[in-house]
This record gives structure tokens, sequence and C-alpha cells, in this order.
């Protein structure tokens, strides 16, 4: 069972490297096609591109793991599920008023 896990862990870390590599590939050889003939700065090396590929990340997608809400709304869709009609109308008016409930569920405003 251990060796599942130790072949297992270098597979993910070779598919993570070669990404890497790769990502880090592509990063270095737009930035030099595109950034130096427009603005007159330097071209940049492999390191300086997979530096920059993180410093992106960091900046604009943070390190969440993707996934997490789907798991979450399926948890959702089946405690709905195992929920009784009562149950049910019972949560629609408690957080009715936070997904938007129409004006037939909370019925007619008096104008």
């Amino acid at each position: 069972m251990k060796r599942y896990w130790i072949y297992r862990g270098l597979k993910v870390l070779i598919v993570v490297a070669l990404a890497a590599t790769l990502f880090g590939y592509l990063v270095m050889s737009l930035w030099n096609w595109v950034v130096p003939p427009i603005t007159g700065w330097h071209a940049i090396g492999f390191a300086q591109a997979v530096a920059l590929l993180v410093l992106c990340r960091v900046l604009f997608g943070g390190f969440r793991r993707y996934g997490h809400g789907w798991r979450w709304r399926q948890q959702m869709r089946e405690r709905w599920e195992q929920m009784t009609p009562q149950e049910r109308a019972q949560l629609q008016v408690r957080f009715g008023h936070r997904c938007g409930a129409s004006r037939a569920q909370t019925g007619p405003s008096q104008a």
C-alpha cells in the first residue's frame, strides 16, 4: 500500500514539474515576443518567467482548490432532498430574503 502512494506522489510531482516547465516556457516566449518590442524592456529568462507566473497566481488567482463550490452545492442538494416538505417550507421562509424570493412566495405588498 505504501508503494502505491509513493508512485502516485511521484506521478503527481512529475506532472506538476512538466506543467511548470511548459507554462514557464510559454510565459517566457510570449513575454520576449511581445513586451520588448513594444515597451523596450529587457527580455526575461526561464526562471524569471516562472517567478512571474507564480506572482500572477498569488496576486490574481490565489492558491485555492478548484471544485470546492461544486462539492458544497452537491451536499446542499442532498440535504434538500432529505428534508420533509415542511422543513423545506421553513427554510424557504427563513432564507427567502437572501435568495431573492419572489413576491408570490412572500405575498404581495400593499401599496
